[in-house]
C-alpha cells in the first residue's frame, strides 16, 4: 500500500498556524512522524492559512525537504500555484490533482511529464462527482488514454474515484470499489488507484472504524494507495493485515514491525 500522509494540510489547526507563523520545527515534525509511521510520501496542501498560496507552498516544500527526501504529493487546485512550484520541488514529486475534463487533464498530465512527476487524476468533470460506478470508469479510463498520449507512464498515473462521506451518500463506497475493480483492467500494467480515505468518514461517529473497515474492503477491489493519516496506528496496521492477507508480504509472526521497518528501509 502506497500511503501518501494527510498532515501537513492547512486544513488541521496544528498545521495552520505553522504554516501562519513559519513555524518549520512543526512541519518538519508532522513530516517526520508521518515517515516514522510509515508514509510512502507526504501530501503538501496549504489550505485556507494564508493569501499567498504559491510563497506558502514553496516555503512548506523547502521545511520539508530540510528533513526528507519522500515523494511530495502537491496538493492545490489553483493551476497557477501548481505550475509554478512542481517545477522547483527537487527529489520525486506528485500533482494531487486534476478533474477528468480533456483540456484540462491534458494540462496536468503535460506538466507531470515534463518534470518527471505522478499524477493523481479525479474521476470528476463539468457534472461533478458520476452519481454510479459506470461513469467513474468511463472518467477513469478517459483519464487513462489521456495520461498514455501524453507520454506519461502508468505507474505514474494514480487514479481517484472519489469517495464521499457514508452519511450523505450510502451509495458511493459501492461504486467507488466497483469502479477501482473495473478499472485495474483497463491498462497493462494498471495505473494505481488512491483514495482520500478519511472523507468516507467525515462527520459521522466511529471515524476510525469506518476508515478501517473500508481501507480493507477497497484493498480487497484493489486500492493500491491511499491519502490517509499514517499516525493512526490501527488503521495502518489494518492496511498491513489487509496486504498480508493479499499476499503482498510473506507472514511471520513479526508482520507489523516487518513492514514498517521495511518502509523505513
Amino acid at each position: 500500500m502506497y500511503v501518501i500522509g494527510e498532515r501537513i494540510n492547512g486544513m488541521f489547526t496544528d498545521a495552520k498556524e505553522a504554516i501562519r507563523q513559519k513555524d518549520a520545527k512543526v512541519i518538519q515534525d508532522l513530516a517526520k512522524r508521518q515517515m516514522e509511521a510509515g508514509a510512502s510520501a507526504l501530501d503538501v496542501n496549504v489550505g485556507p492559512a494564508v493569501p499567498d498560496a504559491k510563497d506558502a507552498m514553496l516555503w512548506l516544500v523547502e521545511t520539508i525537504r530540510a528533513v526528507t527526501d519522500a515523494p511530495l504529493a502537491i496538493d492545490t487546485a489553483k493551476w497557477d500555484v501548481m505550475s509554478a512550484v512542481i517545477p522547483k520541488v527537487p527529489g520525486e514529486k506528485i500533482l494531487n490533482s486534476t478533474k477528468a475534463d480533456p483540456e484540462t487533464a491534458q494540462q496536468y498530465v503535460a506538466l507531470a511529464a515534463q518534470n518527471g512527476a505522478g499524477l493523481i487524476g479525479l474521476t470528476l468533470d463539468a457534472d461533478g462527482v458520476p452519481g454510479n460506478a459506470e461513469k467513474r470508469v468511463e472518467l477513469g479510463a478517459q483519464l487513462i488514454t489521456i495520461a498514455l498520449e501524453g507520454g506519461l507512464e502508468m505507474d505514474k498515473l494514480f487514479i481517484d474515484p472519489v469517495i464521499l462521506p457514508v452519511n450523505v451518500a450510502p451509495k458511493n463506497p459501492g461504486h467507488c470499489m466497483e469502479a477501482i475493480s473495473q478499472l485495474r483492467a483497463f491498462a497493462d500494467p494498471p495505473p494505481h488507484l488512491v483514495l482520500g480515505l478519511s472523507n468516507v468518514s467525515q462527520l459521522c461517529n466511529n471515524r476510525g472504524l469506518i476508515n478501517r473497515t473500508y481501507l480493507a474492503m477497497a484493498m480487497a477491489h484493489g486500492l493500491d494507495a491511499a491519502i490517509l493519516d499514517p499516525m493512526d496506528t490501527e488503521l495502518m496496521n489494518t492496511g498491513i493485515t489487509a496486504g498480508l492477507l493479499q499476499e503482498k508480504m510473506i507472514y511471520c509472526d513479526s508482520y507489523l514491525e516487518a513492514a514498517r521497518y521495511g518502509k523505513k528501509g
